[in-house]
């Protein structure tokens, strides 16, 4: 035990330099993440904001029981789980499928073009992503409808009909993200070994058949660590893509649990309650995710710990 303990003190002296840089990055996270994670008691305490969180009465599970008996919580975290599921089944291959749709185009240039233009709507805000969709699908004034009627065909109404606005809400969803999802997949395919593409083609497989017998085999552990990640997040929503996207007409399914959070806690001042519903919001995605990792591994894949 003593031979080991030297032997780990003269590691560290030999490579202290590395151990302080990771000493920002461990002070950033225990301020700014592990600290704040403290005032998680609001949830179980009747929150004064003038006596302060600590001051504050304790009141139990009074609020995680006024949630569970609140049918606009249900509704929020039905919309949370539709949509996110939704996503998941649209959003998830698509990168796959571009990633190795641009891998296997054979100039060049078209490739880099192509992947510039899709990365792009990454980059925009959902403020905007939200005004070009209204520009684009607005019942009187949108393009998309002015074009159907000078063919003569009946206008949709894209953004005020709910299965339409689902429709729309994960199709554009898709469109923002999906170029900048295939980065990980494209350098995931470079790390794949040419001799195997080569083997393949000496065994008489063809384009589809190296794709189906090489890239997918050679993608599969990425493709696994981010479904475990994305499983994590399926009860999470973020807050400014179905705020921005939605409208009173479409509140039945366009609100989830980031807008009823936002509504109730920060402009109603219920901090107590929407404290309680965050905290059962983490509980769920960490029990989501800790179980996919565990499928994942007795599956034989490595997992994400």
């Amino acid at each position: 035990m003593v031979q080991k303990n030297g032997e780990r003190l003269k590691y560290i002296k030999r490579n202290w330099i590395l151990y302080a840089m990771l000493l920002p990055p461990m002070a950033f996270f225990i301020l700014f993440r592990y600290v704040p994670m403290t005032n998680i008691v609001i949830a179980f305490k009747d929150y004064n904001i003038f006596r302060g969180v600590w001051a504050s009465d304790w009141v139990g599970f009074e609020w995680f029981q006024k949630a569970f008996t609140d049918r606009t919580f249900f509704y929020a975290v039905r919309n949370t789980l539709w949509l996110n599921i939704l996503d998941l089944i649209v959003g998830f291959p698509a990168p796959i499928i571009l990633a190795i749709l641009l891998n296997e185009l054979p100039f060049q240039r078209y490739k880099k073009f192509t992947q510039t233009v899709v990365y792009l709507p990454h980059f925009l805000s959902w403020i905007i992503i939200s005004g070009i969709a209204n520009q684009l699908f607005a019942l009187g004034s949108g393009v998309v409808n002015i074009s159907l009627g000078q063919l003569g065909l009946p206008p949709i109404n894209f953004l005020m009909e709910n299965n339409l606005w689902v429709g729309s809400y994960i199709g554009i969803g898709v469109w923002k993200e999906m170029g900048w999802g295939t980065i990980i997949y494209l350098a995931a395919i470079t790390g794949i070994n040419p001799e195997i593409y080569e083997a393949a083609e000496v065994d008489g497989a063809g384009r589809w058949g190296k794709i189906w017998h090489v890239t997918l085999p050679g993608l599969r552990p990425t493709i696994v660590v981010l479904l475990i990640m994305n499983l994590g997040r399926i009860l999470g929503s973020e807050f400014d893509r179905p705020y921005t996207m939605a409208n009173p007409t479409v509140m039945e399914v366009a609100d989830v649990i980031s807008t009823m959070v936002y509504r109730v806690g920060i402009r109603s001042n219920q901090f107590s309650y929407t404290a309680a519903i965050g905290l059962f919001q983490s509980v769920i995605c960490v029990i989501f995710l800790v179980a996919a990792n565990t499928i994942a591994k007795k599956s034989g894949e490595r997992g994400v710990w």
